[in-house]
């Protein structure tokens, strides 16, 4: 039983470091797409984030994808593109 628990324990500890990577991932991709915006003259900006929003709009997720996660992702794409990081 120790072992078990030894071994979940482990397993655990690999979820959470996995999980710590995969924020650290997202928020220097966040990072980088809002210094590239902020370089960008207002123009191109405006045009770049309509052609991403268009391109959403056009994709239609299949049936394994929830209407929970899809709308999730539009969120954070608008939430990254039309209200950037301070």
């Amino acid at each position: 039983m120790k072992n078990l628990i030894a071994e979940l324990l482990v397993k655990l500890a690999e979820k959470e470091e996995e999980s710590k990577e995969l924020v650290a991932q997202v928020e220097a991709l966040e990072i980088v797409v809002t210094a590239l915006l902020r370089q960008m003259a207002l123009p191109e900006q405006q045009a770049l984030i309509q052609s991403i929003e268009g391109a959403m709009d056009d994709v239609h997720p299949g049936t394994d994808v929830s209407d929970h996660d899809t709308e999730l992702l539009q969120q954070y794409i608008k939430k990254l593109l039309r209200h950037p990081r301070t």
